[in-house]
Parts: C-alpha cells; sequence; structure tokens
C-alpha cells in the first residue's frame, strides 16, 4: 500500500462514519437562512470536490505524477514525507472524532440550534471553538501537499475558506438565538482555528 492509497481510504473511512453517525443529534429548533448556509456551502463543496479528485487522479497514476491532463503537479515527495503526511491526516480526523464526540447530540451538519443548546467548551473545545473544521482542514492540506499538485492546493484553500466562513456564521448565528452574552466570554478565550492562534478570531 502506498501512503496516497492509505491516505484515500482513511477519507474514505471518515466520510462513511461521519455519514452513519449524522443520526445522533438532537430535534433542530432553529436554523440558518439558505442563502447563508449557500455561502459557505459552495465553497466547500468545489473545494471538496478538486481535492478528492486529485488524490484519486494519484492513487489511480499509483502515487507517481500525476498525468497532465488531470492535475498539474509541483513536486512528488519521497515515501517517508507521503507517509507523514498520511499520519497528519489521520490526526486530523482524529480531532475531528474527539470533537464530535464531545460535542455529542449537539452536533449538526447545517448551522443550526437544537433542543436545549448549550456552548461546548471541554475537550478539544478548549483550543479551538471549531475543531471539527479545523481537523477537516488539516487533514485537507495534507492530503494536498501529498499529492503535490496546483488542483489538490486549491481545493485545500477552498475547504479553508468555506470553513471559515461557515464557523463565523454559526458564531453570529448562535450569539443571535442564545444571547451575546452566552458567546463572548468563551470567543475571547479561545481561538476560532487555529489553536494558541488568538488572531483566529
Amino acid at each position: 500500500m502506498t501512503p496516497g492509497v492509505a491516505t484515500a481510504a482513511l477519507w474514505a473511512a471518515w466520510v462513511l462514519s461521519w455519514g452513519l453517525a449524522a443520526v445522533w443529534t438532537r430535534r433542530t429548533q432553529a436554523r440558518a437562512a439558505f442563502g447563508e448556509i449557500l455561502l459557505y456551502s459552495i465553497p466547500t463543496a468545489l473545494g471538496a470536490w478538486l481535492l478528492l479528485f486529485a488524490v484519486n487522479a494519484s492513487v489511480a497514476a499509483g502515487g507517481g505524477p500525476l498525468a497532465t491532463r488531470f492535475a498539474s503537479q509541483l513536486w512528488r515527495l519521497p515515501e517517508w514525507a507521503g507517509w507523514a503526511a498520511t499520519a497528519i491526516a489521520a490526526a486530523g480526523f482524529a480531532f475531528t472524532w474527539w470533537a464530535r464526540v464531545t460535542l455529542g447530540d449537539l452536533w449538526s451538519g447545517a448551522v443550526s440550534r437544537k433542543e436545549n443548546h448549550v456552548i461546548v467548551e471541554r475537550g478539544p473545545y478548549a483550543l479551538v471553538r471549531h475543531p471539527i473544521y479545523t481537523g477537516l482542514i488539516g487533514a485537507a492540506f495534507a492530503a494536498a501537499v501529498e499529492v503535490g499538485s496546483a488542483q489538490a492546493l486549491v481545493g485545500a484553500a477552498l475547504i479553508s475558506f468555506g470553513f471559515w466562513l461557515k464557523a463565523r456564521l454559526e458564531e453570529r448565528f448562535l450569539m443571535s438565538e442564545l444571547g451575546e452574552a452566552s458567546y463572548a466570554d468563551y470567543r475571547r478565550r479561545t481561538p476560532m482555528l487555529a489553536p494558541f492562534w488568538r488572531m483566529g478570531r
């Protein structure tokens, strides 16, 4: 097995397991407007398509240089570096699952307020306010660096931008629904996406 195949398998396993866990959620009481949801969904979906297409092309090429008709490869990592990127992607997925288990049935795929909603500040939520997005951004860039194509890097950047937009919307929405005071102190103390980086507000 090559690092590229392992990374692709990690993505497939994460998507499958995350989809199965989607039933573990409370009843939704309020949801962000469709137009606002669309605003972050478009770059995220486009980025995911570009990244996964590049990963699949790399796997199809046997982990070697991509055919130019698929994507322009900027570099090719040695095998040890490829495995390091795979390990970073695995750590990113583990971080998302730590956050998912900590969040429990308050999780939602869309920006929404659940029944008896509270702000979770423990576990990975003590490090960043949006650890699921942090983990996925890390996994996306690890895969993009491993593939080494412009297409994959643009995909990872679009995913990051989409999650940043979603995080900002989610915070505005929750402050509106739960009251600004309930979120303001947590927001001051905890970075948005990058641990220990206070500018992540």
